[in-house]
């Protein structure tokens, strides 16, 4: 509730800035309060759910991520037009619906039993598990299984620092955690954000260019709500695997037809990329995007699970900061220009 308030306390910033640099610090700000929630969430609805549902809820976050790009593109559009301070005050002034919804909804959601665990409230954590389960389930049993589970982490000396996720016990964890969750930059999920301006470089006019980075965004939603059956059926690892290997296959598509000679005057290889960059997104929240939330969420220990999930979260933003800064020189006409180019980049 903390890091809600101070969002919504943070958006003041951003709706009233009529400069650059106040509306900088406001997004430098609010984004290092959005970073907590990265690791909040899949620790906190890991450690929440039913073991059989935690693939689920778990991967949930991805579609969040998913719905939140598709509401901001139709605000942005339908906005856009406005010719005053309003086309970017309008935005951010919505967002303040948000952390009243989600403010009004933690007063129904408990504490987590594990963490309560870890503090030795045994009977609140009892309490707890009496919410969030069925009167059917025998939550004494339950409760005996995680108290014993902490005491069998504390003896092989999982420990509770930031450091401790890198000790023996832990660290070849935190090496899977980091590298599933890097791997998605890696594989072009920054793209995205560039969606766009990608199509309008590809020669795209501007509405079909924005027309199509909607139907980008709406193809990930369908697609994260199918990974749900795929996680229940197949194993994490065959699919984050197959995943990864379709994804660079697209990109290298997408690469080589780049190089078609009379590129720019053949219409239909544009539309071949940029349905191909579709496709592509589509198979990201298949496979590893929303995968990749249960992954960390499973491999890492319960004692350091939040902080094993901030070290993932952390890295992959630093490697993001890299691809934010390098992917318009790669495409941009006046830089390198690679175009679709990109793709073997990506793909390699």
């Amino acid at each position: 509730m903390a890091c809600v308030a101070t969002t919504a306390a943070l958006i003041f910033v951003q709706f009233f800035a009529r400069t650059l640099p106040v509306l900088l610090v406001g997004e430098l700000l609010g984004g290092l309060v959005l970073g907590t929630y990265t690791t909040i969430a899949p620790t906190y609805a890991s450690e929440v759910c039913p073991i059989a549902l935690r693939g689920h809820l778990t991967s949930y976050i991805n579609l969040c991520f998913v719905m939140g790009q598709l509401l901001a593109n139709g605000v942005i559009a339908g906005t856009s037009q406005l010719d005053n301070h309003w086309a970017y005050s309008a935005p951010f002034a919505i967002q303040w619906l948000w952390p009243v919804i989600i403010m009004a909804g933690t007063v129904f959601a408990p504490e987590s039993p594990w963490w309560l665990i870890r503090q030795d409230r045994l009977e609140d954590a009892e309490k707890a598990l009496n919410r969030l389960s069925s009167r059917r389930i025998n939550n004494k049993l339950v409760l005996a299984m995680m108290i014993e589970t902490d005491r069998l982490e504390l003896e092989m000396e999982t420990g509770t620092t930031y450091w401790d996720v890198f000790n023996k016990a832990n660290i070849r964890r935190t090496e899977i955690s980091i590298a599933v969750f890097v791997t998605q930059v890696f594989s072009g999920i920054y793209l995205v954000g560039y969606a766009a301006y990608f199509f309008q470089l590809a020669g795209l006019a501007g509405s079909r260019a924005f027309d199509m980075s909607v139907g980008f965004l709406a193809v990930g939603f369908v697609a994260t709500l199918l990974s749900w059956i795929l996680i229940a059926k197949y194993g994490r690892r065959r699919i984050y695997n197959t995943g990864v290997a379709l994804l660079a296959t697209i990109m290298f598509l997408i690469g080589i037809l780049d190089c078609a000679p009379d590129y720019e005057n053949r219409p239909a290889i544009i539309w071949a990329q940029s349905t191909l960059m579709i496709v592509w997104n589509g198979v990201f929240d298949l496979t590893i995007g929303p995968v990749c939330y249960t992954i960390f969420c499973e491999v890492s220990a319960t004692k350091v699970r939040s902080k094993t999930i901030a070290v993932a979260t952390a890295t992959q933003a630093l490697v993001g900061i890299v691809m934010t800064v390098a992917i318009p020189y790669m495409i941009n006409p006046d830089q390198a220009n690679w175009r679709g180019k990109i793709g073997f980049f990506y793909g390699k």
